[in-house]
């Protein structure tokens, strides 16, 4: 059997309901996993092991039928982003500005996961008000990526990426404002699942901002499918959400005959050689599968997106951590001054109207892609990866053989959150030669959700990434890494 710690959440649950492996065993199994490589990885900001354990306990108790009803993921450990408030517990975005403070509700999301039986173990690390693509703060340290701990983890729902990467979680939670599910979710090799606005219910004042988005992280993509049946559907408390609820099914049907669009990057972007050629190769798997694969153009220019992203920040995002920044500009990351002022000053110099206009002018072209296909294709990054510990603030980076100012240039996330309503999975598509996974972005029309997980099915079956000599995260020892490979086993 694959190593508890390492099992997908569905595996865990049938394995628990036939006996077969005990709640208290698979807790024990990630406990051990974060003891271990913790001091090198650095995803978990908080550990809540005692607690957890009681609760695999009565978990257990209830698969021997001794205790409360079974319910969706009851006995499965959950790490929640630190963003994401739970009553009572520190609440401090990842800055020194809020160190000490303490939340006073709980999110929606976090409320269904521990209604559907998930234990909270652990919390998990983000860049600085989770306003970056990669994972350091002054409040917690660097997270490093457990397949090179030279490189960056992602951001920002980066300490969950690398928590499932490494073993310390089996589910774990993310938001996405300009990728931050799947960005992470890529750099690691895992799954993840940026819902369409409306399909999550967020806290205000974030639940107006339509590129804002609360969802899952898995190892596989059946796990990410139910963990997104967990939390997505309405709630009274955020009247953005949509009504009904969209459940995946747990089976799902192929792709023969679907249209597919490819965009490996729009003209004009550089693109790392590795992240292209993986990008093609996965692509080939869906013409395997039956659909037809179209390599398109989406005349989209860098500057386009920046522009009109930047005027939406600065609206918002950028506005609320500038309003931080002004009053304690010397506790914040450098990081987060730059966004925050390159966005309000991007508002600034412009107008809300003129980024609104800018953003239906993309809509607009990803919307005639859409007219004649079913799903686009596309790299969720366009570098092969970002530097642990480097903010990033005062130079940029070189992608494919050109220096690109901006480290905000490698994201390809953006397009699908200004087209919020479009639902994207991030998958695996394999490693660049500095061992850092890339991955590929699985983007449906409006609201079809359903069909970018029949699709995310088909992959993982043609390119599974589990279980596979290739696909094994770097073997990280107590107090450093070493050239071992281990973990997926």
């Amino acid at each position: 059997m694959t190593d508890p710690c390492y099992l997908s959440a569905t595996e865990a649950l049938r394995l628990f309901r036939s006996r077969g492996l005990s709640p208290v065993e698979l807790m024990e199994a990630v406990i051990a996993r974060a003891e271990a490589v913790e001091p090198t990885v650095n995803a978990l900001c908080a550990t809540y092991f005692d607690r957890a354990m009681d609760q695999a306990r009565a978990a257990e108790a209830a698969y021997m039928g001794k205790g409360e009803r079974l319910r969706p993921l009851t006995g499965i450990p959950v790490a929640i982003k630190e963003e994401m408030p739970i009553e009572g517990e520190p609440w401090q975005l990842g800055s020194l500005t809020r160190v000490g403070e303490v939340a006073d509700h709980t999110s929606m999301l976090v409320e269904r996961v521990l209604a559907a039986g998930g234990i909270v173990h652990a919390r998990t690390t983000t860049p600085e008000f989770s306003c970056a693509a990669f994972t350091h703060s002054r409040l917690w340290g660097v997270t490093r990526n457990p397949w090179n701990p030279e490189y960056a983890v992602g951001g920002s729902s980066g300490g969950s990426g690398a928590a499932l990467a490494s073993g310390t979680a089996t589910l774990a939670s993310g938001s996405d404002i300009g990728g931050s599910i799947r960005i992470p979710s890529a750099f690691n090799g895992v799954v993840g699942f940026k819902p369409p606005y409306g399909r999550v219910p967020q806290d205000a004042p974030f639940n107006l901002d339509t590129y804002c988005h609360e969802g899952p992280l898995a190892r596989t993509v059946a796990d990410c499918a139910l963990f997104e049946s967990v939390i997505a559907g309405p709630d009274s408390r955020d009247l953005t959400c949509l009504s009904p609820k969209v459940e995946i099914p747990e089976e799902l049907d192929g792709i023969a005959g679907m249209r597919v669009a490819l965009v490996v990057a729009p003209p004009g972007w550089p693109i790392d050689p590795d992240v292209a050629a993986n990008t093609r190769a996965a692509a080939a798997a869906f013409a395997e599968a039956g659909a037809a694969v179209e390599e398109v153009e989406l005349p989209i220019s860098r500057e386009l997106l920046m522009k009109a992203v930047m005027i939406h920040f600065g609206a918002m995002f950028g506005a609320d951590i500038m309003s931080t920044v002004v009053q304690h500009r010397d506790l914040v990351n450098p990081y987060a001054i730059y966004l925050a002022e390159h966005s309000t000053n991007a508002l600034r110099e412009s107008s809300f109207a003129e980024g609104v206009a800018l953003e239906s002018a993309i809509l607009k072209e990803i919307g005639k892609i859409f007219a004649g296909h079913e799903l686009l294709l596309a790299p969720t990054l366009l570098t092969r990866g970002f530097i642990a510990g480097d903010d990033y603030a005062d130079h940029g980076l070189t992608i494919g053989s050109e220096y690109v100012e901006d480290w905000v240039l490698a994201m390809l996330t953006l397009l699908f959150n200004v087209a919020s309503r479009c639902p994207v999975l991030n998958v695996p598509s394999g490693f660049a030669d500095n061992g850092v996974p890339t991955g590929l972005q699985i983007a449906g029309r409006p609201y079809e959700d359903v069909s970018v997980f029949r699709a995310g099915a088909v992959y993982e079956r043609l390119r599974p990434w589990l279980d596979t000599p290739e696909h094994r995260p770097l073997q990280v020892q107590e107090g450093g890494a070493d050239a071992h490979q281990g973990g997926y086993r």
